[in-house]
């Protein structure tokens, strides 16, 4: 069976900046199950994974437009430097450029924040995704495939 639109995959993957730096990867560890077309990975990721059966393997270098965009000018932020007046404070983990923070978004949802800069009056925050901007190299291992339409029941 080959990974389709619709397939259920299970792999192993990893994904690594250029300079071979892992960012994420669970080949140490139990194959991630995912649904060809739901959403869950970049359309990019899905694309080199199409046509490929268990056994396969890749290796891709993915470039940011590709990947996770590329950095949004507008997803930096400045917010009053007294809302953060107690993550400056706290003497275990002080607030620093590099710290994430969690925010609610409009929804209510949490979503994190770096910090990039900290001033007298404000703090710069960048909502854009880690590696956005960055070329990353993305490997896959296809442990199985299930076509559309077919579940499969695991016994313990």
């Amino acid at each position: 069976m080959k990974v389709e639109n619709g397939a259920t995959v299970d792999l192993h993957f990893s994904l690594a900046l250029v300079d071979g730096s892992v960012v994420d990867s669970n080949f140490a560890g139990k194959p991630a199950t995912c649904t060809i077309g739901d959403g869950n990975l970049p359309p990019a990721f899905e694309e080199v994974l199409i046509g490929l059966e268990a056994g396969d393997e890749i290796e891709r270098n993915m470039p940011p437009e590709h990947a996770f965009g590329a950095v949004n000018p507008a997803n930096l932020q400045r917010f009053p430097a007294e809302n953060f007046a107690a993550l400056l404070r706290d003497e275990l983990v002080p607030l620093a450029p590099g710290s994430v923070v969690m925010f609610k978004d409009p929804a209510g949802f949490d979503r994190p924040g770096v910090i990039r800069g900290i001033g007298e009056a404000e703090v710069e925050v960048d909502f854009n995704h880690p590696l956005a901007g960055r070329e990353v190299v993305f490997r896959a291992s296809i442990v199985s495939v299930l076509a559309p339409g077919t579940s499969k029941l695991e016994l313990e």
